[in-house]
């Protein structure tokens, strides 16, 4: 099964790669979305991928043969920097609640060597507590990715909705 799936994953990098050469070829718009939709995967692909992210990137500003060089459309760059700035919120939130739980540790640690420490009835609710907020911080982890992915799905279910609506 994870062969399986390693091989599903080198299919699509070489679909990505591929679609990217012919993107460049052709001279026209260089975009993650575009390219996701010609090769056939999901942006989060790319994403995910940092080096293919940034061969997307390279080719995009890579002057093209004929002396064109390769447009980055603006919203293409806005959706880039939206996610980058969510992206952003997202950790900013994590490092505070990681040095809530570190301050917290480190305060029961202090506590304990004190000897004053909680009763034991006490520090099983803490440790059931910090559990739980574990657990809540990787579903929400898991909530925020599919949210990009259904809008990344959204936005290229609008762009296929405009260009059959605008056809000739």
């Amino acid at each position: 099964m994870i062969e399986g799936k390693r091989a599903e994953s080198t299919r699509r990098r070489e679909r990505v790669l591929k679609a990217i050469d012919a993107a460049a070829k052709s001279g026209g718009d260089i975009t993650v979305s575009g390219l996701a939709r010609a090769a056939r995967v999901d942006r989060t692909f790319l994403y995910r991928h940092r080096d293919l992210l940034e061969r997307v990137h390279a080719a995009a500003h890579t002057p093209v043969e004929g002396g064109r060089i390769a447009a980055v459309s603006r919203a293409s760059l806005q959706t880039d920097l939206t996610n980058a700035l969510e992206r952003n919120k997202r950790l900013a939130a994590r490092v505070r609640q990681l040095e809530s739980r570190l301050s917290s540790q480190l305060g029961d640690a202090i506590w304990a060597e004190s000897g004053l420490g909680a009763p034991v009835d006490i520090d099983q609710l803490q440790r059931r507590i910090a559990l739980l907020e574990q657990e809540v911080a990787a579903k929400q982890g898991e909530l925020d990715e599919r949210t990009e992915e259904l809008e990344a799905a959204r936005a290229a279910n609008r762009e296929l909705t405009r260009a059959l609506n605008h056809r000739p």
